[in-house]
């Protein structure tokens, strides 16, 4: 199953030039626009619903319910219930993006954009449980696919895999990457995402790590820790095989 593309109805283009107006939605009733309220108790109701019972079973009559607003309100803001799973599945707050551009810095700041990465991840533990309904949201996608997973791999995270792949390449003085880099990028960024998908676990073994913003904080400067570790160690070896390599070419060795 696919959902088609998303598109700005003439309402959504009015919201944003009159955010505190009312207008007339399709069956004649009026819908106020106040602020972000309307939008963002569907975008969480929605969250639930999509999580427990998928894009297919989900109906926007139901949705509206749970978000206690008129139905009418998801053509206003969404255009449709494809649009609005589309915004939910993209929702900012708890599907955070990676933004190329950190990539581009220079190598001396290698911990600050370890930072930036690992942190783009963990800051959203800080929602409690609204990111543990998103990774189900995920998982079911994976399952019950619509195109968005698909969308997002191709359009969000490939950009950023290979822009930090070009990083570790300047880091690790070499001008193209092997299967070895490509390895290091994915599992640093591994040690962010295990957080998200481990939130179970955590919980049933040691609580406190992530229990607080404080706390949450704390275990992402420890894997910033780990990911400078396994910058350096993979430096480490290619130095190591490089010199192995210079003796066995060399004339003394021949």
């Amino acid at each position: 199953m696919k959902i088609p593309s998303q598109k700005k109805t003439a309402a959504q283009q009015a919201q944003r030039a009159q955010p505190n107006s009312q207008v007339s939605t399709p069956d004649g009733k009026i819908l106020r626009v106040d602020g972000m309220e309307a939008r963002t108790r569907l975008l969480d109701a929605a969250l639930i619903l999509f999580a427990e019972k998928g894009y297919a079973k989900t109906s926007i009559r139901e949705i509206a319910k749970a978000a206690d607003v008129n139905i009418s309100a998801i053509s206003y803001y969404f255009s449709d219930k494809a649009g609005l799973y589309h915004a939910v599945f993209n929702d900012p707050r708890t599907n955070p993006n990676v933004d190329p551009a950190i990539f581009e810095a220079d190598v001396a700041d290698m911990r600050a954009v370890l930072l930036k990465l690992i942190c783009t991840f963990t800051d959203s533990l800080k929602q409690g449980e609204i990111m543990e309904t998103c990774m189900k949201l995920h998982f079911r996608e994976m399952l019950e696919p619509t195109g968005l997973w698909v969308e997002e791999v191709d359009t969000v995270i490939k950009p950023s895999h290979q822009g930090f792949v070009r990083l570790l390449c300047r880091y690790l003085g070499i001008t193209k990457a092997d299967d070895d880099v490509h390895r290091l990028a994915i599992s640093i960024t591994g040690l962010a995402i295990s957080l998200l998908i481990s939130g179970d676990v955590i919980q049933a073994t040691r609580p406190a790590l992530i229990a607080k913003p404080k706390a949450i904080d704390a275990y992402a400067s420890r894997l910033v820790d780990y990911a400078i570790a396994m910058c350096e160690d993979e430096k480490r070896r290619r130095l190591i095989a490089k010199t192995d390599t210079d003796k066995l070419t060399s004339p003394t060795a021949i």
